[in-house]
């Protein structure tokens, strides 16, 4: 009879522990949006289509269980390619508001990947806290025998409730490897280790054992979100023949910046260069980039439409950002009140 009681307290007190242990574990915020982690094949189209919610996709990963307990919300289920500002201010609001929450750890938001770079920069610049954001995606839709959706959700909950992803701001986890939003670029349509950061490389990787990260992003800002709506900013592209017109198409349609893709180090033809005189003598704020995936432009060469005569006309140049990161760094600054070239100059320079 003793034995029996020994047996029942010792079952009890196991009991208490694994619950108590449960009840221990972090809190974890999902943000389900929708992309290809979403898609399955549908029969009738014969390709991907919006078709799983994150709690689909959640219970494909039980081991997360291990980790975390995760809520989730579903914002959305949409191809990344349909992101724009509304939605993006709609995402924004939904992270900081469980950022807030003191039981909850960190968050992960699931997205496309065809803008989940400028998503997550987006989030960089917006979100205010020093808990971990991870976002993830796939290249693969679940109905791929080799889906890399679960993976990808299991280490973004590993990163999310690790100690040392605090205060990196908003990071992206693919393919067992972790990279800052201000660098990360989609580099290749199919491949699973598509997100890449040129000659910054890796913030760290997750291993089956523990989280690794070997550097941290320095150049960070945070801008507030003081409207519903963003000003109208628009990407031009620069090429051989270039002759300006789409850019002052866009000024005379109501645009209220201009990122231009430039050549090289800033550089253009001087079809281009009028034409962003243009946009700047209507006092439409303009932003020089480049289509080169590494290095920076700069105010350097002086021929008509090289980058230090842009510079001397009134323009910004936008660093190391990519036109479709500058645009949305204008945009925020812009709505933000910041209009002139210094204090647009001075916010491209210290990110």
């Amino acid at each position: 009879m003793k034995k029996k009681k020994t047996l029942l307290l010792a079952g009890l007190c196991a009991a208490l522990i694994g619950s108590a242990n449960a009840q221990e574990k972090p809190t974890v915020q999902f943000i389900a949006t929708g992309g290809t982690i979403a898609m399955k094949i549908d029969p009738i189209k014969k390709a991907p289509v919006p078709a799983i919610s994150g709690d689909d996709l959640l219970a494909t990963v039980p081991e997360v269980a291990e980790y975390a307990k995760i809520e989730v919300d579903n914002l959305s289920n949409v191809p990344s390619d349909y992101m724009d500002p509304p939605r993006w201010i709609e995402l924004s609001k939904a992270v900081n508001a469980a950022l807030q929450r003191p039981e909850v750890s960190g968050v992960i938001v699931s997205h496309g990947t065809d803008t989940l770079e400028e998503t997550a920069f987006w989030l960089d610049l917006t979100v205010e806290s020093e808990k971990p954001v991870v976002v993830i995606g796939a290249q693969r839709n679940a109905s791929s025998s080799d889906f890399d959706g679960p993976r990808n959700l299991l280490n973004a909950v590993r990163i999310a409730v690790d100690e040392q992803a605090k205060d990196k701001g908003v990071l992206l986890a693919m393919n067992n490897q972790i990279n800052a939003a201000r660098h990360v670029t989609k580099t290749h349509t199919a491949n699973v280790e598509t997100f890449q950061s040129g000659d910054y490389g890796l913030l760290g990787e997750v291993y089956p054992d523990r989280v690794i990260f070997a550097r941290e992003p320095l150049r960070r800002q945070h801008i507030a979100i003081k409207s519903d709506a963003m000003p109208k900013v628009e990407i031009v592209a620069m090429y051989g023949g270039a002759d300006g017109a789409l850019l002052r198409s866009a000024v005379d349609q109501g645009a209220k910046g201009i990122v231009v893709q430039a050549l090289g180090m800033g550089n253009m033809n001087q079809p281009m260069f009028e034409a962003v005189k243009y946009a700047l003598g209507k006092q439409i704020p303009v932003v020089i980039s480049t289509r080169v995936h590494n290095g920076r432009v700069m105010a350097n060469y002086g021929f008509e439409g090289g980058g230090k005569t842009t510079a001397d006309a009134g323009a910004v140049m936008a660093g190391d950002l990519s036109p479709q990161k500058a645009r949305i760094l204008l945009m925020l600054l812009l709505q933000d009140g910041k209009t002139e070239q210094d204090e647009l100059q001075a916010a491209f320079d210290a990110i």
